[in-house]
């Protein structure tokens, strides 16, 4: 797995941008009118369907610069919570469409820069991961369930690279770029929501790794994230909130959170390190509702 120094640098841009772009987002979430149905409980069938940026990947920076193989990324949220959902349905089947720098634009348009590359994904597809959902869904009808989703810090890679990182900048601008990214991914779940009427859907969030900007980024942050859980009740989608576990109270508690769960402090890596990778797949097998069923 051979990059020239360009190359690694795009990629790093894209899979890297939410370890400093998630911290210094910006706005209210927008107003929305959440459908109040509750999600219908569904168990697990036959595959789960797991979509989003590098942490579905289950990215870590030392290994691909190890230049180790797609089958080494084995320590993710989504491998952890599909070993649970076995456990409950030994025949389930993992799909993993994660790419490493997706956002929501290029979720819904392609391609998926890693692939571009020639670098390989978990399962591959070609044009746009949404298109891939889609025809994977249509080709097995009802026979999907869950789909799990994580978009979030790839968003705001345009918005941090207009403003350079100066955070007033950001304040001002961030507003319509949360608004825009609340658009797209209502698009991408309804989208998912109409091909899989029957299918439990969890959306993840994200959290904040800048232990340098607590009280400035914070409350930017949460706004953000408020985004996600109600575009998600709206498509009576689970949400997964990794805050409280990533950002408990507390300066201290942050830090050693943050250090702990991410491979930031050691390694410079904003990336969940196993540990963390595994609280994610436990707040996910928590928000699922699939702990009635055992597992």
């Amino acid at each position: 797995m051979s990059l020239s120094k360009i190359q690694q640098s795009r990629l790093l841009l894209g899979v890297a941008c939410a370890v400093v772009a998630v911290a210094t987002l910006a706005a209210a979430a927008p107003a929305a009118t959440i459908d109040d149905a509750p999600p219908r409980f569904n168990p697990p069938k036959s595959y789960y369907l797991a979509l989003g940026d590098s942490h579905t990947y289950g990215f870590q920076s030392s290994k691909f610069f190890a230049g180790l193989p797609r089958a080494a990324f084995n320590t993710g949220y989504v491998d952890v919570f599909a070993a649970r959902l076995r456990v409950i349905r030994p025949d389930i089947t993992l799909v993993n469409y994660g790419c490493p720098g997706e956002s929501t634009s290029s979720f819904m348009v392609g391609p998926c820069l890693f692939n571009a590359l020639g670098l390989p994904l978990h399962d591959a597809f070609e044009g746009s991961q949404l298109d891939a959902a889609l025809a994977f869904l249509a080709a097995h009808p009802g026979q999907v369930s869950p789909i799990t989703l994580q978009l979030f810090g790839n968003d705001m890679l345009d918005l941090f690279r207009a403003c350079a990182g100066d955070f007033s900048c950001i304040q001002r601008e961030a507003p319509a770029a949360i608004a825009l990214f609340g658009q797209r991914l209502t698009v991408i779940l309804d989208g998912l929501r109409a091909a899989a009427p029957y299918a439990e859907i969890i959306v993840i969030g994200g959290w904040n790794s800048r232990i340098d900007f607590l009280a400035e980024s914070d409350p930017l942050f949460q706004a953000a994230n408020a985004t996600i859980a109600s575009v998600a009740a709206q498509a009576r989608a689970r949400f997964a909130d990794m805050v409280p576990i990533f950002n408990p109270q507390g300066e201290g508690a942050r830090l050693v959170a943050i250090c702990a769960l991410t491979l930031l402090c050691s390694e410079g890596d904003g990336h969940p390190s196993d540990a963390g990778y595994r609280a994610m797949a436990e707040a996910v097998f928590e928000a699922s509702g699939y702990a009635r069923l055992g597992g």
